[in-house]
């Protein structure tokens, strides 16, 4: 067995109470009640009990253990060098791995104790060496100090994924992560993601929490075509005219490099060529700085068959609108690259990603942490099929584009088709859409009210369970850019001056 079975330990009495609880965590209305129901379940079962032991095969308790004590005692008895030095020693999130998915697995709130303490003292130690106690340090030299501590820890993104309508559902990821201040600052989107990294990208951050209330999501962005224009090929199943229009009126004229200015947030873009030989891209401040930001996620939005390969269209220094690679065409960026994590990691200096996924071919093969990382007897099969099969698929389409690959159209279904195989969907954090017959019938429908509000619960409900694991990784980097972030306005020309005057 994996984890002790708690339940088993528990009198009918409490099972009774565990059950009722559970009922109410499913109709939780804010994170603030599901956490408050979640710590009484993982009291009533005794799963508390379990945070409060170190032993645990997913984690090295030993060094942690060593570590803390040092951190403490540096910090209290103020030897600011050696702080320094044990800190810069371990500035990973999953130092001694204890961001291994399955030490979030066992209560609803929180992981081992040990562990909530670490992370607490490291972030203590940080705040100390910025605050005002930390005498022998100048401000120059704390700021050097901090800025080495950030490039060294990294910082996360948050990648969403494809999905048409179902893509409603990231609102209410972000609306979940923005009320507890942990969106990470870099985003990539393809298809319906990139609607949702768009939406954001182009907006000021005072008006972020107003986009998620989902006004600017009604939209006919899904019109069908009647058969006598099907029949005259030359388009996929929608026209392509609706969605550009709604493109166009909610992210307007922007670009890239614009959009970074605007919202402070690094947008990516995931786009592929309709020619399949070549690799997908991510559009960015970094890689497309001129290109506009709509354009780039109508791109992203052409799936094959239901939606033609789209050009791109650019601004110039003048203001004048030119095509971007005007020879090639684009289409939906999910079809090879659905989470372009490598390159973003190049870009920003990843240390860990939050993934939402609610593609609709992709959630049913899913699987939560524990089924992923158990490495028991009996999980061998399942593992074995999975990975077996994923080699067989690909192998029989490398075959099939041997044979048939001089057929263009046949050969181009399959190189998409091999792209979405060979791709990886997890992130290091997943959030999960729903998955029934109910929400096939949600993927082409138009936003509306009702359907908007469905699925942003829905996401909030998929966040919520998520939360302890994303603070226990973004405290110590959330700590660090506070640090900056006060150390730079200490020094800044307006602070000194009125420290001046008030001497």
């Amino acid at each position: 067995m994996l984890f002790k079975d708690f339940a088993r330990d528990v009198n009918p009495h409490q099972a009774y109470r565990i059950k009722k609880l559970s009922r109410q965590l499913e109709t939780a209305e804010s994170y603030a009640e599901w956490k408050s129901i979640a710590l009484k379940i993982d009291e009533e079962s005794g799963a508390q009990e379990w945070k409060l032991d170190n032993c645990s095969p997913y984690f090295d308790a030993e060094i942690i253990v060593h570590r803390l004590a040092l951190l403490r005692r540096y910090r209290q008895q103020k030897r600011t060098r050696d702080l320094m030095y044990i800190l810069s020693e371990g500035l990973t999130y999953d130092i001694a791995n204890i961001g291994h998915p399955l030490l979030f697995s066992v209560t609803h709130v929180g992981t081992k104790k040990i562990i909530e303490d670490y992370v607490s003292e490291v972030s203590e130690g940080l705040a100390f060496i910025a605050s005002e106690d930390c005498e022998c340090l100048t401000s120059e030299e704390k700021i050097g100090f901090f800025e080495q501590c950030q490039k060294a820890f990294g910082q996360p993104a948050m990648m969403f994924s494809g999905g048409s309508t179902l893509g409603l559902f990231h609102t209410g990821v972000c609306k979940a992560l923005m009320e507890q201040d942990l969106m990470p600052k870099v985003l990539s989107g393809s298809s319906a993601g990139a609607i949702m990294t768009g939406m954001l990208g182009v907006s000021k951050p005072s008006e972020f929490m107003e986009i998620l209330k989902g006004h600017n999501f009604y939209s006919e962005a899904f019109h069908f075509r009647k058969l006598s224009d099907l029949l005259r090929g030359n388009g996929g199943l929608a026209d392509v005219k609706y969605l550009k229009n709604f493109l166009k009126e909610n992210l307007g004229d922007m670009t890239f490099a614009e959009a970074k200015k605007t919202s402070g947030l690094n947008i990516n873009i995931a786009v592929a060529p309709y020619d399949a030989s070549q690799d997908a891209r991510i559009m960015n401040a970094y890689t497309a700085p001129d290109l506009l930001v709509w354009s780039a996620v109508l791109a992203s939005c052409a799936v094959p068959i239901l939606f033609p390969p789209v050009k791109l269209t650019s601004k110039r220094y003048d203001g004048q609108f030119t095509p971007y690679m005007a020879s090639t065409r684009w289409v939906d960026g999910s079809v090879r690259s659905d989470f372009p994590q490598e390159k973003m990691a190049r870009l920003y200096n990843i240390n860990y990603t939050i993934a939402s996924q609610v593609n609709p071919h992709i959630v049913p093969f899913m699987q939560n942490d524990i089924s992923r990382f158990r490495k028991d007897m009996l999980s061998w099969p399942e593992r074995i099929i999975r990975r077996q099969g994923k080699v067989i698929t690909k192998g029989v389409m490398d075959f099939a584009r041997e044979r048939v690959g001089s057929v263009p159209p046949i050969r181009r279904l399959l190189d998409h088709g091999y792209g979405v195989v060979d791709q990886r969907y997890y992130g290091d954090v997943n959030i999960v859409g729903k998955q029934s017959l109910r929400h096939y019938s949600y993927m082409l429908q138009n936003p509306r009210p009702y359907l908007f509000k469905v699925l942003q619960r829905e996401g909030e409900r998929a966040t919520w369970p998520k939360i302890s694991l994303i603070e226990t990784h973004a405290r110590v980097g959330k700590t660090i850019q506070h640090c900056l972030e006060l150390l730079h306005y200490q020094k800044s020309p307006e602070k000194q001056h009125a420290e001046f005057i008030a001497v």
